[in-house]
């Protein structure tokens, strides 16, 4: 595809954009707006294009804060989602094909917390209890492996997009069809859960500008932070979700998996740590037959983790690693934080009492996050009946926590 270029520095427009935490606009269509919702720091800013991959849709992200911005880049075989802006020093998803919602089903599906299918209400109950494997300072494991076996089963049964009621032809968006936006939703808080964070709804004037901003992506078959007035079927209405939305090349539920795998997002992995955002929420949820839009800027949510890691502490299903086409550890391991600087961490990853190698890299700020970092294993995989114990060093406080890689059947 064409470089993109943002100030100075080109960037190739792929499956999947991040959100950056610039004021300035990039000189492309691949670009976040700006974004007019106020954030911690004064947060605002806008998106940058991120990089392609081979078999997959493209996606981006919404704008970003001051804190930094969201990585962007492309998602194979189906496109990835993109990050968003950062709310007080996030910032993350960018467009591309895959992560869709999450939530527990909202009539009453799994156990757990989750949002309501497509009211956007928030299901009670869902949150990780504290103590089980040891994890100091953000999240807690403690909830036992067939409680979440039985949720990540249960929330992924149903996978359907449902029909799209729109029409190209007349430039009528329609709307996500059943179950399509409560299994996206489903599925955002299927991995908000596991992460120990609280669940997110839906607002009805986001769906809206978000099955806006599908409509105009899929008539143009292009995706557009700032799609110009004379695209086919423009509306401000979409015109405004898509500078603060996550788009993608891939129908809403598809989106979501592949928002959390975020390959080809090296030095951001915007999507991942803006579904994992402490204060996302509400969102919105929009989808055609073959694009979506995810508004993920300006929410108010109110996680309480320090820190974050995903893989999550605890019991964690085997198939979430490679969930996506892309598998999580070919695109890495990461840690966030609004206030754990993790800029000079170390880490060490056991198991067996023999050293996992791995690489670390700091991630951009403002994708999601203040603070993030990359950890990619060398030479081996996650494999079910193991035990990954993570030690993070040099800095204050140090991070340790084990990631118990269970089979899910």
């Amino acid at each position: 595809m064409p470089a993109c270029y943002l100030g100075t520095m080109p960037i190739r427009s792929s499956r999947v954009v991040s959100l950056l935490g610039l004021v300035s606009l990039a000189a492309c269509s691949n670009v976040l707006g700006y974004d007019d919702v106020s954030f911690e720091n004064g947060d605002a800013g806008a998106a940058a294009a991120g990089g392609t991959n081979n078999t997959g849709g493209t996606a981006f992200g919404g704008n970003a804060g001051s804190a930094g911005q969201p990585g962007g880049g492309a998602a194979g075989g189906g496109g990835l989602a993109g990050s968003a802006g950062t709310p007080g020093g996030g910032g993350a998803p960018s467009g591309g094909g895959t992560p869709g919602g999450g939530g527990a089903p909202g009539g009453g599906g799994a156990p757990g917390g989750g949002g309501a299918p497509s009211g956007g209400a928030t299901g009670t109950g869902g949150s990780v209890n504290t103590g089980g494997l040891p994890a100091t300072g953000g999240q807690g494991g403690g909830t036992s492996a067939a409680a979440i076996c039985a949720r990540w089963n249960s929330d992924r049964q149903n996978m359907s997009e449902g029909a799209w009621s729109g029409n190209l032809g007349s430039c009528n968006s329609g709307d996500t069809g059943a179950p399509g936006r409560a299994n996206a939703l489903k599925l955002v808080n299927l991995y908000r859960w596991l992460s120990g964070l609280s669940a997110v709804g839906t607002d009805s004037a986001k769906d809206q500008s978000a099955q806006d901003c599908a409509l105009m992506m899929d008539a143009n078959k292009k995706l557009s932070h700032t799609p110009p007035t004379s695209w086919t079927c423009y509306s401000a209405s979409g015109a405004g979700a898509a500078g603060k939305s996550n788009i993608a090349t891939t129908p809403g539920v598809k989106a979501v998996d592949l928002y959390m795998a975020d390959p080809g997002n090296a030095t951001t992995m915007g999507h991942r740590r803006w579904i994992l955002n402490n204060k996302l929420g509400p969102i919105g949820l929009g989808s055609t037959s073959g694009y979506s839009c995810m508004h993920v800027i300006g929410g108010s949510g109110s996680g309480g983790n320090t820190w974050t890691a995903f893989p999550p502490p605890g019991p964690v299903p085997v198939k979430l690693f490679t969930a996506a086409y892309a598998s999580v550890d070919s695109t890495g391991w990461t840690i966030q934080s609004e206030t754990i600087n993790l800029g000079s961490a170390q880490v060490t990853i056991t198991e067996g009492g023999q050293n996992r190698p791995v690489t670390v890299a700091t991630l951009q700020s403002g994708y999601g996050s203040k603070y993030a970092i990359a950890i990619r294993p060398q030479g081996w995989t996650s494999q079910a009946g193991k035990t990954y114990s993570v030690a993070v060093t040099g800095i204050s406080p140090g991070i340790n926590y084990d990631v118990q890689v269970v089979a899910c059947n």
